[in-house]
């Protein structure tokens, strides 16, 4: 085995394995070692949180890592995000209001199980003369970057040394690189999970005798989405994995739900007959059948660094995550593995890289950043089904329009996209920044006002023609201008979509006119109507999109439970 490389990565996780894929591949002569302290194979159904893929993710693993055959072979193809709101109705799935798509998405995505998967990385790793060294514990870390990175570890009682032109930290919530620097960043929100798998599949589409509900959809399709179960301050989730085993999960805001409350597996299966009955119900015959249990508190965390000039970087759960709300790990994954091995391989091919790490350390940041008000202080409206059902399509919009576009077609490595699109004061990135962070603050706002009980109501995003659009137009390969171009066209739906949204409810609850021209980054139901009516007349109040008006009335909710 060698001791001089030109990569060191500290974790031979997802991130780690999927970095040290991505390096090889582009250039096969360069020298990786992945130090990984698990001592042999990850276990199928492994202990391990991640599971479900969405778009931006899976095309970073079918796509960039040529891992497409494999995917549709040993894993799980997902029908989406499927969730059930109106939690007035839990014992009742066919009358609660379902938001998922009604048949094969033409953009896929995966169910992943995490052991089969990252063991299968470790052999075409291992294929690819990349030594990964298992039962390897990292000792010491000693930066340098003139002389090169000293990385000590021990295995088997024996203390090795291995060197790096560049080091990269995978090693997930451990953090090191972030302890021993000292770059932690603390992170508002905060949500607790638990986690288990139990043998055997889990198919809600059995879970009522309404023929008609269940017939709606293809044999199958429901249990390969990735389910969640709605309700205030929490949601539930029911994942399928390609073992025959199904992974559940329970996150909760300990505002309205203890920890302690699910933090074991008794007191969890306690806490869904409370406030999940049905699927508590479903899932008692399979109580003889768990697999694993895990608990996290508190679990999302930022970071003050990303990639250093000193040839360092981190990446995964080592750097930041948020939450798993709509399965974002493996975007960020994806979107840090595209940076850490952009600069190591420019740096290889002997090009200084200094500029382009700073400016992709400022990137990551702001993109970060700009999620987080997607899920901070959300948690209070999970139980509203007209806010809920909203939310979703606009984080959808939000998330194919511009961030997932941007990665399938390069524009992250590419500094004349990140100039035009993220370096003004009043650049596209700034304003969809601006423009989410108003909207999910409307949500909050019109959740104290209004939560109706709605029930019996399906909707795909595929039947709102512009977010069909959106979704499809991920798989178009756009020139640097086109991009841009395309990008901004999405920020106009955006704003289009945000201010049908504001005017639709300002006249429900504020008695404003259908068509009053609204600003969409500055709308709010802390506004009088006469505040509302002046705004209007100000500069960047736009007209209604009858397409969009249009396109949008599908997803209003019609049909109450009778009280």
């Amino acid at each position: 085995m060698n001791n001089q490389y030109d990569v060191v990565i500290l974790g031979g996780g997802l991130a780690g394995l999927t970095l040290a894929l991505q390096l090889k591949q582009e250039e096969p002569q360069i020298r990786i070692a992945v130090l990984e302290m698990r001592k042999k194979e990850a276990p199928n159904s492994a202990h391990k949180v991640g599971e479900s893929t969405v778009e931006l993710g899976t095309y970073y693993l079918r796509e960039v890592l040529g891992l497409k055959d494999y995917l549709d072979e040993y894993q799980l193809p997902k029908i989406g995000l499927r969730f059930y709101f109106s939690p007035q109705i839990k014992e009742q799935i066919d009358q609660r209001v379902e938001l998922g798509a009604k048949g094969t998405l033409p953009v896929p995505s995966h169910q992943i199980d995490r052991g089969i998967f990252e063991n299968e990385l470790t052999k075409r790793l291992l294929n690819m003369r990349v030594d990964v060294i298992l039962g390897a514990r990292i000792k010491a870390v000693d930066l340098n970057e003139i002389e090169g990175h000293t990385v000590t570890y021990s295995k088997e009682g024996q203390n090795y040394e291995v060197t790096g032109r560049w080091v990269s930290d995978a090693t997930g919530r451990v953090g090191l690189l972030k302890r021993k620097l000292g770059f932690e960043k603390p992170l508002e929100h905060n949500i607790n999970a638990v986690w288990f798998r139990v043998k055997g599949e889990v198919d809600v589409n059995d879970w009522s005798n309404n023929e008609q509900w269940a017939n709606k959809l293809p044999k199958g399709l429901r249990r390969l989405g990735t389910i969640h179960f709605m309700g205030t301050g929490y949601w539930v989730w029911l994942i399928p994995l390609v073992s025959g085993n199904t992974s559940v999960g329970i996150v909760a805001d300990p505002r309205f739900h203890d920890f302690s409350e699910f933090n074991k597996l008794d007191k969890a299966m306690e806490w869904l007959q409370k406030n999940e009955p049905l699927c508590a119900q479903k899932l008692e015959s399979y109580r003889e059948d768990v697999i694993d249990f895990r608990i996290l508190k508190h679990y999302s965390h930022h970071s003050g660094r990303f990639y250093s000039t000193e040839k360092w970087g981190v990446v995964g759960e080592a750097g930041a995550f948020l939450d798993p709300f709509y399965s974002p790990g493996t975007d960020f994954i994806s979107i840090g593995n595209t940076w850490m091995s952009d600069l190591i391989l420019r740096d290889y091919r002997g090009e200084d890289v200094a500029s382009r790490s700073i400016i992709y350390e400022r990137v990551h940041a702001a993109f970060f950043d700009s999620w987080v008000p997607i899920y901070n202080q959300q948690y209070e409206l999970f139980g509203n089904t007209q806010v809920m059902v909203s939310k979703v399509l606009w984080d959808w919009g939000v998330y194919w329009g511009i961030p997932t576009l941007l990665f399938t077609n390069k524009g992250y490595i590419n500094l004349e996209v990140l100039r035009a699109l993220f370096t003004s004061r009043n650049s596209l990135g700034t304003r969809l920044g601006k423009l989410n962070s108003q909207l999910q603050q409307f949500f909050r706002q019109w959740a104290v006002c209004s939560n109706e009980p709605y029930i019996n109501f399906f909707i795909d995003f595929f039947d709102i023609p512009f977010l069909k659009k959106m979704h499809l137009d991920l798989e178009i390969q756009h020139s640097v201008e086109g991009l841009i171009a395309q990008c901004k066209e999405n920020l106009e739906i955006l704003e289009q979509m945000a201010a049908e949204i504001y005017r639709r409810v300002l006249a429900e609850q504020k008695g404003t006119p259908q068509n009053m021209k609204i600003n969409p980054y500055k709308a709010s139901l802390e506004l009088s109507k006469e505040e509302l009516l002046a705004q209007a007349e100000e500069k960047g109040a736009i007209d209604t999109a009858a397409y969009i008006a249009k396109d949008l009335e599908m997803m209003w909710l019609k049909e109450k439970l009778a009280v």
